[in-house]
């Protein structure tokens, strides 16, 4: 059990980052851990995550501990865990081994201070068994129960996600905490990929159908007909798509009757092409965040999930929400009827207004 008062060890010198998932998360995390690096410029940054999740903090191939660089720009030492498939074979020798690998490592870097950004309970747990002295965390986190591992329960405010994170950090550094752009990792091999898919494509703009739940996604078609109007204005459009989201890809390339290609990538390609962007068009989001991110101009299309907590961070954008959605993490397959209230001719308005095409 945690204590209510440790100290901070001073001077702090190695601090670790407990977030794991998911894409958009992980990239809400990033100005308050930029602002940490900013407040302790000598110490060791550690940072666990999910192993699929690694490339948004060192690029493939690269050490994933050691001096900084463009591949790995923020953090010092870059810690993975696999917990769903942990959790899919816990009786395995194969996972115990794995388990004991990882604590090990965690354990030897010697973490002074850990925090919790993500508030729930495995992710106290391993905020707690890298043994750092003190440990912080939201006092109400999302998991009530991860409270109990924490010895630093720290009210945090701010209405986005972002605001709440730079909260919990400004506890650590025992000051406001005001949001820093933090750098994404740059892979040199991924860059060229991506220079060789957009050489022909002059300006362009990305346009994501995908989503994490049926209830968050605008039809895949209307994504073809904001393709087929930037066409129009001389921009092209790429259409980006991940694992399962092969038809809704297809359907909005169909749609656009040219104006588009599809792009499967993977995320140092995604962080290489939004880089390249134009314009950014699509829903709540990881690559929507990622664009917000890379400062990219965001058209966000909402449905269930409100824009004021997870709407594009710091990026020039227009937010399209119809007055009549209302609410809801509940994962529905099908588009949420708010969401189906937006047509395609305000997305295309407003994409025109980010892209200089018209003004207000």
């Amino acid at each position: 059990m945690a204590r209510a008062h440790d100290p901070l060890p001073a001077p702090l010198e190695r601090l670790l980052i407990v977030r794991l998932s998911a894409m958009g998360d992980i990239i809400h995390t990033l100005p308050a851990v930029a602002a940490l690096r900013q407040a302790f410029p000598e110490a060791t940054l550690g940072w666990i995550v999910e192993e699929r999740w690694s490339e948004l903090l060192c690029s493939l191939r690269y050490p994933r501990a050691g001096a900084r660089s463009p591949q790995r720009p923020l953090v010092d030492r870059v810690h993975t865990v696999n917990t769903k498939e942990w959790r899919r074979a816990l009786l395995s020798p194969h996972t115990w081994h794995q388990m004991a690998v990882a604590s090990s490592e965690l354990r030897g870097a010697g973490y002074q201070a850990a925090v919790d950004f993500q508030g729930a309970v495995r992710t106290a747990l391993l905020a707690r068994w890298s043994r750092a002295e003190v440990v912080f965390g939201d006092a109400q986190p999302r998991e009530n129960a991860a409270s109990m591992w924490y010895s630093r329960q720290i009210t945090t405010s701010g209405t986005h996600v972002v605001e709440q994170a730079l909260s919990l950090a400004g506890a650590v550094i025992r000051r406001n905490a005001g949001p820093s752009r933090a750098p994404l990792p740059s892979d040199p091999d991924a860059e060229k990929r991506i220079d060789a898919v957009v050489a022909t494509l002059g300006d362009f703009a990305i346009l994501n159908p995908g989503a994490g739940w049926g209830a968050k996604q605008w039809p895949a078609e209307r994504y073809g007909e904001v393709a087929r109007a930037l066409e129009l204005d001389g921009v092209r459009s790429v259409i980006n798509f991940g694992p399962g989201e092969e038809e809704l890809a297809a359907a909005a390339e169909a749609a656009s009757a040219g104006a588009a290609r599809r792009i499967s990538c993977t995320i140092s390609d995604l962080i290489a092409l939004t880089r390249r962007a134009r314009l950014f068009v699509g829903g709540d989001t990881g690559p929507m965040h990622l664009a917000a991110a890379l400062n990219i101009p965001v058209v966000g299309i909402f449905g269930p999930t409100n824009p004021a907590r997870n709407g594009p961070f710091g990026t020039a954008s227009i937010v399209l929400r119809s007055a009549t959605s209302l609410t809801s993490h509940a994962r529905r397959k099908e588009p949420e009827k708010g969401l189906l209230e937006i047509s395609p001719e305000e997305v295309i308005v407003a994409a025109r207004k980010l892209l200089g095409s018209i003004h207000e």
